[in-house]
């Protein structure tokens, strides 16, 4: 391994190793707040050698791993994302009686599974990266013991994730003894020789079912609401965001590079996949009376807003694809953090009752909450319409016109019980089952005024982030 090689794994053994820090604090002494500022040191650190990392992209480690604009950005999207789930984190875990230097441990080897799946051009380092993510998952997911929900909620995700890394190991041996290699370049070689072969659309099959699990588009989204409702808010958050983002990130890069995605076979199942994500995940959301679950069913349906830009094809498709990823994460993680903000010692702000009159009690998070929400919902201003408006673009440009069509659709029904929820923040403060935080957290009141800024000024004046993402399509393409 020579300096270039070193450079380019910078990122990595930034993670790496802030996580063996606080692990070696942790032995010593336990300090929850050493153990955050370390935590967010570390990320802080990690972005900033991104710069560094730049000077030599693209650039190959042997023949498993890429660091190019491509991985740069999703890697950068990654880390900012865990540092502001950290901030809404600290409060939350000064509340509960668990040890909490563990979870920072946790937070971040998932970042750095993550960070890798991003990057990832082998088989083997698919498989690599989603252990290191998933193994941390499922003791974040159980993390807070108390809860009753938390112990089956990572009971569940362990068993369901098991089965679907068995598809997905199954499915990349099936393509590699049709192609003979691991490497998606090469593979793209082998593919425009041997066709559509049936070994290779059934691994491809088995692989999209081992991603679809990750992503919890339908039909592989049954854990979902459930482990969203056991997890703690901040796991939930990052569940929902830098979780799928790095899978995302992988499904984007292996179909474009192997060039699989447009086969008829394949192209036929994404598209079911994104219907029925679009139309399930809405449908099932309006029958919930608890946010986090509507919030669960929300993200399979944004999800499959996001595969409608996926099955697109050309440079809008990828552009596409990563605003809207970045708008759906600022949305995702500022809802969950408020939950986490509200939420106290004994139980969490999860029913929509407790959100009756917090116009009334606490405007400014009732405004961010409702800016959020409408994000989600695509609604101008907000950064999640020009998000959905790029999606649309990119599914008529490659004339999509079925996909784009349901995608309008859905969404009219998901704005309805992103209504219900703003409807009943805005009630009157008699009706309210009001649940009382501990005390304010400075460092998750930073993270909601930086989101909400954020999420105003991409749907006001995105052409900056824009301007960002058109310089990693060359990349990947």
């Amino acid at each position: 391994m020579n300096s270039a090689d070193i450079t380019a794994l910078l990122p990595f053994i930034i993670i790496a190793a802030s996580a063996v820090v606080v692990m070696l604090i942790a032995a010593i002494k336990r300090n929850h707040s050493l153990s955050f500022i370390i935590s967010l040191i570390g990320l802080a650190s990690a972005f900033i050698s991104l710069f560094y990392t730049k000077e030599i992209t693209p650039h190959y480690v042997s023949t498993l791993i890429v660091m190019d604009n491509y991985a740069l950005f999703f890697i950068g999207l990654i880390f900012i994302s865990t540092f502001l789930i950290l901030l809404f984190s600290y409060n939350y875990f000064e509340m509960v009686d668990e040890q909490k230097d563990e979870y920072y441990i946790l937070i971040l080897i998932s970042v750095l599974g993550s960070s890798v799946l991003v990057s990832a051009v082998h088989f083997t380092t698919i498989f690599l990266g989603l252990e290191i993510l998933s193994v941390s998952l499922y003791t974040l997911i159980s993390y807070v013991r108390k809860f009753s929900l938390s112990i089956e909620a990572g009971l569940k995700y362990l068993i369901l994730a098991a089965a679907s890394s068995a598809f997905l190991l199954f499915g990349m041996a099936l393509i590699y003894t049709e192609t003979g290699t691991m490497e998606f370049t090469l593979m793209s070689e082998k593919l425009s020789v041997t066709g559509a072969a049936p070994l290779i659309v059934t691994g491809i099959a088995m692989m999209i079912v081992g991603i679809g699990f990750k992503l919890a588009v339908v039909p592989f989204h049954m854990w979902t609401p459930d482990v969203y409702q056991g997890a703690s808010s901040p796991v939930s958050s990052f569940v929902a965001s830098v979780s799928k983002g790095g899978m995302f990130a992988l499904l984007l890069r292996f179909f474009i590079e192997a060039d699989a995605k447009y086969y008829e076979p394949v192209f036929l199942i994404f598209t079911i996949i994104a219907i029925a994500s679009m139309v399930i995940g809405n449908l099932l959301a309006l029958l919930q009376n608890n946010v986090k679950r509507i919030l669960a069913y929300s993200s399979i349906a944004n999800l499959g807003y996001l595969l409608v830009a996926f099955i697109a094809s050309g440079n809008l498709a990828v552009e596409a694809s990563a605003f809207y990823l970045t708008s759906y994460f600022i949305a995702i993680i500022t809802s969950f953090g408020i939950i986490t903000l509200l939420s106290t010692k004994e139980r969490e702000a999860e029913e929509l009752n407790d959100y009756a009159g917090l116009f009334w009690r606490r405007p400014f998070l009732a405004a961010v909450f409702t800016a959020m929400l409408l994000s989600l919902a695509g609604i101008p201003l907000t950064a999640g319409f020009v998000g959905k408006f790029l999606v649309i673009s990119a599914g008529i440009n490659s004339t999509l016109w079925l996909l784009s069509l349901v995608l309008v659709l859905t969404s009219v029904i998901g704005l309805y019980y992103y209504l219900r929820i703003i409807t009943v923040m805005f009630s009157k403060y008699e009706s309210a089952a009001e649940i009382n935080p501990a005390k304010n957290s400075f460092s998750g009141g930073a993270a909601v005024i930086s989101l909400f800024v954020l999420v105003l000024w991409l749907g006001i004046y995105p052409s900056w982030i824009m301007d960002t993402i058109r310089n990693l399509v060359s990349s990947v393409f």
